[in-house]
């Protein structure tokens, strides 16, 4: 798929733009067919600098399976998710449903948020739009360096290049952090849940202990993290975030919390002074839930996919040993 899509260009657009000064952009298709949550997460930035360019236009989301109803739940200016489904030929009827839907309606852009998704970049090509953007014409070099690098910045970085292309003055502003717009009432219940597991003020860091594959840190890894810790942040409660697999790293240690509700976690987390896990999606989660977030990178690039804003920072444990990273821990609690 990669090399049948691998030519695919965006659209010409001299032709289509007005010489009287750029077109109107009332709707606007964002394909990410990918059914992971971090992956919806990092795409939450574009969402926020399109609703910010064009306050006025509605967007429509492409994706594969079922969670970017619940990450976009309050973003208001998202007209339609589009979802295939994530194993298509079990489910033909609602896959070929999901080409006609982004085909039968017109928009004035179409975006592809990642370069090497064959499938993102088919779907933009098949995509019934004026402006395509298909793929980033900046070479493979250039996006690994400086501000492309990040790839939840680098799509809103590609999107302010291509309007300027079109005729349009792009903000110079500063990137929008990952964001999964928890309203008050979704705040106050992760408060309530906090305080039901600590039972008293202090200030509360939650933990995770749990990731995919290698990016996973084994049980002596975390155990010496977790008793360090403790030791380092004497004052501060300790909890654990639980996966959907419900194991811990610590032996259950700490007090846990377990749930299959994405925006009740990003609450609870939301109400901690500190969030510290692998690179996984609920390190994202924490990251566009707004807290201050210390990722943990063994395999990937902090810089790619680290947390950035509210004091986050990803670091490379491969580089730094765990007394290091507390120091940094504790650097970012007494900011």
């Amino acid at each position: 798929m990669q090399g049948l899509t691998r030519n695919m260009s965006n659209r010409s657009f001299a032709a289509n733009v007005s010489a009287n000064g750029p077109v109107k952009i009332e709707k606007v298709l964002i394909c990410r067919p990918n059914h992971r949550l971090g992956n919806m997460l990092l795409i939450t930035p574009l969402v926020q600098e399109i609703m910010l360019t064009f306050p006025a236009c509605k967007i429509d989301i492409l994706v594969k399976g079922g969670i970017a109803p619940i990450v976009f739940k309050n973003y208001k200016d998202i007209n339609a998710i589009i979802a295939l489904p994530k194993k298509p030929f079990t489910n033909l009827g609602s896959y070929i449903q999901g080409w006609i839907d982004i085909r039968k309606n017109h928009y004035d852009i179409v975006f592809n948020v990642v370069n090497d998704s064959s499938s993102g970049r088919l779907s933009a090509q098949f995509a019934n739009a004026t402006f395509k953007f298909v793929s980033d014409d900046h070479s493979d070099a250039q996006l690994k360096v400086g501000k492309y690098e990040h790839i939840a910045k680098s799509p809103v970085q590609s999107f302010r290049k291509f309007i300027e292309t079109l005729g349009f003055k792009p903000r110079d502003t500063e990137m929008p952090m990952l964001d999964i717009k928890l309203d008050n009432a979704e705040l106050a219940a992760g408060e309530q849940v906090l305080r039901r597991l600590v039972v008293n003020d202090r200030k509360t860091i939650g933990i995770y202990t749990f990731a995919t594959g290698e990016k996973c840190y084994s049980e002596a890894w975390w155990g010496e993290f977790y008793e360090k810790l403790k030791t380092v942040c004497p004052h501060h409660n300790i909890i654990e975030i639980l996966p959907i697999e419900n194991v811990s790293m610590i032996a259950f240690k700490a007090p846990p919390f377990y749930s299959k509700d994405i925006r009740e976690i990003a609450s609870l987390i939301a109400s901690c002074s500190l969030f510290i896990g692998a690179d996984s999606g609920i390190m994202h989660l924490a990251s566009a839930a707004r807290a201050a977030t210390v990722g943990l990178f063994s395999i990937t690039n902090p810089n790619a996919y680290g947390p950035y804003g509210n004091k986050s920072i990803g670091i490379d444990t491969s580089k730094i040993d765990i007394d290091g990273c507390l120091a940094i821990v504790k650097d970012i609690l007494l900011q």
